[in-house]
């Protein structure tokens, strides 16, 4: 076998630390997006004197939070909708006082229709 043979076979990897220059394009944004909605998040860490870089698992912990923050129910239950569970909540009437109806799957289901039928038409 020869040498060249050897390289090809060596498997690709993904660093851990991902410099500052490249951690923007990792989560696919600008960097002054990047810098205003990431970076205050994910810790630092410093290579050298000058050096700043992200660990590639802080970053993904990030991404999946921003999923579920904005809209992504999907990502947060199996690939299942929140309102499309087993179990169905009982009647309002039930419910003891003080009790907030945000968490309910009802809410989630007309909210979510709220977003659809008033949601601006996207420029193409």
């Amino acid at each position: 076998m020869s040498r060249n043979t050897n390289i090809a076979l060596c498997p690709t990897f993904m660093p851990r630390f991902i410099r500052m220059r490249h951690a923007p394009q990792y989560v696919g944004m600008d960097r002054n997006r990047f810098n205003r909605d990431v970076r205050p998040y994910v810790p630092n860490i410093r290579i050298g004197t000058q050096g700043i870089a992200f660990d590639r698992v802080d970053l993904d912990d990030w991404a999946d939070e921003y999923k579920n923050r904005n809209g992504c129910p999907a990502a947060r239950s199996g690939r299942r909708k929140q309102w499309e569970t087993e179990e169905r909540q009982g009647s309002s009437i039930e419910m003891g006082s003080g009790t907030s109806r945000r968490g309910t799957e009802e809410y989630a289901f007309a909210k979510a229709l709220r977003r659809a039928k008033y949601a601006r038409p996207r420029k193409t």
